[in-house]
């Protein structure tokens, strides 16, 4: 999604009052890291690689064409393009997550109408074995929410189950839709709502599967996952950037990696509580626990809005801009 004034001169004044640096790429791997190929300039999602140590994939927002890039966190530099056929023209590719079975699954699912296409689509190939360039045939598999068209940008495969799940974008609170068992060619594809989530612009899973990560512009919380659903939630520790647009685990599981759109952008990694290289270890946290905001008997109004303070800082930033922009008009 394309950057707004409102949102990046916010997130310019967060990073100014928090004293937030952007981040440096040092010469290990799965380090903070900026992305410095010219031709990404709106990376929307995040993948870390299992079969490459160290890389991450990303493609661009919209009108960029079927192309997927391999990051290599040590330098920032891309070390493959992939190009997919097979498909056809995408419209609005947010979303990327690697599945148990070794496929890339790519989701063109956004929507900035927010219900303009009454289908979306999911993109499937296996992870490259040899990073280079390359011209890859993918599946394409149609998709529908069994409540209608909506806008989203993040996808997540489950790293046991490989079930695909979409969180929905809204201002008011999304949901949380989970596909079948299997994803079929040939016949739509209906994805179902599980659960409810706050403003969502990508998620992902712990390698272990137990928790989900859901990051919006100006936060994060972290769901613990059983069977499908969605368990007790609580704030998780991110960056502020000036668009917030992605996140993944590390392959080991030891820190998330949070990316932003824009040229030259940064991505982050934030240690997980315990983070030793395992994969049953929690995000950071970042605030107090609660119940779950989407799980049985709670109606979520508290998390589903995201943090108080956050969204003071947040109107401050947008006060301070407006103010300062009729402040020169009168100059």
């Amino acid at each position: 999604m394309r950057s707004y004034l409102t949102v990046s001169g916010a997130a310019a004044l967060l990073l100014l009052f928090t004293g937030a640096a952007p981040a440096v790429a040092d010469a290990g791997a799965d380090r903070s890291f900026t992305i410095e190929d010219s031709r990404i300039t709106e990376s929307s999602g995040l993948a870390a690689s299992r079969a490459h140590p160290g890389i991450y994939w990303t493609h661009n927002d919209s009108d960029d064409g079927p192309y997927v890039y391999a990051v290599d966190s040590r330098t920032g530099k891309t070390v493959a393009t992939i190009t997919m056929k097979g498909v056809g023209e995408p419209r609005d590719v947010e979303a990327i997550s690697l599945g148990p079975d070794g496929n890339l699954y790519v989701g063109d699912i956004g929507d900035n109408l927010n219900g303009s296409w009454d289908h979306v689509w999911i993109y499937r190939f296996p992870e490259p074995k040899e990073l280079r360039d390359a011209t890859v045939r993918a599946t394409q598999f149609d998709v529908k929410y069994a409540d209608g068209p909506r806008n989203a940008e993040a996808l997540m495969v489950h790293p046991v189950t490989g079930r695909v799940y979409i969180a929905s974008k809204n201002e008011d609170g999304g949901g949380l839709y989970e596909g079948p068992a299997k994803l079929t060619t040939g016949a739509t594809n209906v994805f179902r709502r599980v659960g409810e989530v706050p403003w969502v612009t990508d998620g992902a899973f712990s390698p272990d599967g137990k928790e989900l990560v859901l990051r919006s512009y100006f936060s994060a919380r972290g769901y613990v996952f059983e069977n499908g659903r969605l368990g007790a939630d609580d704030a998780v520790r991110a960056p502020i950037q000036r668009q917030a647009e992605s996140v993944t685990y590390t392959a080991d599981g030891s820190a998330l990696m949070f990316g932003s759109e824009g040229e030259q952008s940064d991505v982050e990694r934030v240690d997980v509580d315990g983070g030793n290289g395992g994969g049953g270890t929690s995000p950071s946290r970042g605030g107090d626990s609660s119940a779950s905001s989407a799980g049985a008997g709670s109606d979520g109004t508290g998390d589903v809005k995201g943090t108080t303070l956050t969204g003071v800082l947040v109107l401050a930033g947008i006060g301070f801009l407006v103010f300062m922009g009729r402040r020169r008009k009168g100059n």
